[in-house]
Parts: C-alpha cells; sequence; structure tokens
C-alpha cells in the first residue's frame, strides 16, 4: 500500500506538471499603440530551431513587461514583450532566451533606446529547410523570415541575428557540410535585411546530449564557419544544463545563453 500511495503521488505529480506547464503564460496582450521613433528601436531577429524557440518553464517573473522591450504578436502588431515571445507552435512553446537579452541590453544601450525581438524560429528544422525555403511545420522558413525582416524595420533598426540550431543536421551524413551551410545561409539573412557585414551570434549544441560525439561534430563546424567571418560570434554553451530530456536548455539555461548573447553584442 505504501508503494501503491507514492505511485499515485507520482503520478497525479506528472499529470499536474503536464497540464499546467502554461499556468505563468501571460493572460492578455499590451499592443503598442504609440511606438517609438525607428531609429531609437533595436531590432535583433531571433532564428533557428527548439533551442532558439524556447522550451523552457516560464515564470511569472518572465512575463514582466518593460515598456521599452517589445516583440511582436502572430497578427504582426507591436506588443509589449512577455515570455513566450515565439507562439508559431502552440503545443511546445515555452520560455527562449529573448527577453533575457533585451533586459541586458538595457544595462548598456542609450537611456531613449527600445529593443525590438522578432521571433522566427521553429522547432525541429534543418538547415537545409531553411536554405531551401522549404515548410517546417507549416512554416515556410525563409519566407517567414522574410516577412518578419520587413515588419522588422517598419519598427526600427535591424542590429543582429541570435542563431541557435544544429541538432536536427546533427548526423555523419550532413556534420561535415554544416560549416558552409551556415555560411550561404548567414548570407542569405544579410541579403534580406540588406547588410551584409550585420553581426550575427550563433549558440552552440549543449552539451548533454545522448549524441555528444554528434553534436560536438556540430559545435565545430560553428566554431569553423565563425573563424571565416569576422562578422560572426560564438555563444559558449557548454555548462548550461537541460531541462530533462537531453535535447532542450532549461529555463535557466534559457536566461543565461540570453545574458550571454547581449554580453557578446558588447564586446563584438
Amino acid at each position: 500500500m505504501k508503494y501503491l500511495k507514492l505511485i499515485l503521488v507520482f503520478l497525479s505529480f506528472g499529470t499536474f506538471a503536464q497540464n499546467d506547464w502554461k499556468v505563468n503564460f501571460p493572460k492578455e496582450t499590451e499592443i503598442v499603440n504609440a511606438p517609438p521613433s525607428k531609429e531609437k528601436v533595436w531590432v535583433f531577429i531571433m532564428a533557428g530551431q527548439s533551442n532558439m524557440a524556447g522550451r523552457g518553464f516560464v515564470s511569472p517573473t518572465d512575463t514582466l513587461p518593460n515598456e521599452r522591450i517589445l516583440s511582436i504578436n502572430a497578427e504582426g502588431q507591436l506588443i509589449q514583450a512577455k515570455e513566450p515571445l515565439h507562439w508559431y507552435e502552440p503545443p511546445r512553446t515555452g520560455l527562449d532566451c529573448g527577453l533575457s537579452f533585451a533586459r541586458t541590453m538595457l544595462q548598456a544601450v542609450p537611456e531613449d533606446v527600445s529593443i525590438l525581438m522578432i521571433p522566427t524560429a521553429i522547432g525541429g528544422s534543418s538547415i537545409y529547410q531553411w536554405l531551401e525555403n522549404r515548410p517546417h511545420h507549416d512554416v515556410p522558413l525563409m519566407t517567414n523570415f522574410k516577412e518578419k525582416v520587413v515588419l522588422a524595420k517598419s519598427f526600427g533598426i535591424v542590429k543582429a541575428i541570435l542563431w541557435h540550431q544544429g541538432e536536427t543536421n546533427a548526423n555523419q551524413q550532413e556534420i561535415q557540410k554544416h560549416a558552409e551551410s551556415l555560411k550561404m545561409l548567414m548570407q542569405q539573412f544579410r541579403t534580406v535585411i540588406d547588410d551584409q557585414n550585420l553581426p550575427v551570434f550563433l549558440g552552440q549544441l549543449g552539451s548533454y546530449s545522448e549524441n555528444d560525439e554528434n553534436w560536438q561534430g556540430i559545435n565545430e563546424q560553428i566554431e569553423q564557419y565563425i573563424r571565416s567571418d569576422p562578422n560572426a560570434h560564438l555563444i559558449f554553451t557548454g555548462d548550461l544544463p537541460e531541462k530533462g530530456d537531453k535535447i532542450h536548455f532549461n529555463a535557466m539555461a534559457q536566461r543565461e545563453m540570453g545574458r550571454r548573447f547581449a554580453e557578446a553584442y558588447f564586446k563584438k
């Protein structure tokens, strides 16, 4: 009977966690009807797959708005940013690194500057789907990126791309091509944005995978690409923990990764 009670408690806790993972999601959206002037809005585009889209647990503090931190909703309206920033995959959505990045940025940018985070990451997407504008989870990746760039430029000035991707391509057939694929994709991104010197910031894959040899192979390819591009910068993630699935960063890791992206931006 003792063990049966323990099993029932465990199962009930698991059900509670599964049903309540959205418990702290924002209940309302705050539309920005009087946006700042474009020259005072610094835009950062988030792209890649699930560890950029975010799978962390959202806490109440992740939803506290700041009038100088902005994002967009699915309708393309300018809003006050609250986690989660990505909306493309409702059954999977969680905490990403965007709000942490923006909060860190505010510590160093001029006081009259606002930060606009543009979400374009789609979980599970491969780099080839991005390069070839193939759809993933019903989102045509490059078309969506282009649309969001047009929207971003209507609100502000694009300052950089934050990229995290590679888990999907971490197999022996694709690893050795990854550096060249990154080079082509970042060139596409910069062409869309019309700035061939635009800074790009690339996060490493985590160091917790059951497929660690291949994940580290992707990391070597990321570093190889960065050595070839003076405007590309590496974000170290080797010490960041996962959420228990050996695939995704947990909430603490997402917040720390956001801080590291911001710190890298000011060191560039």
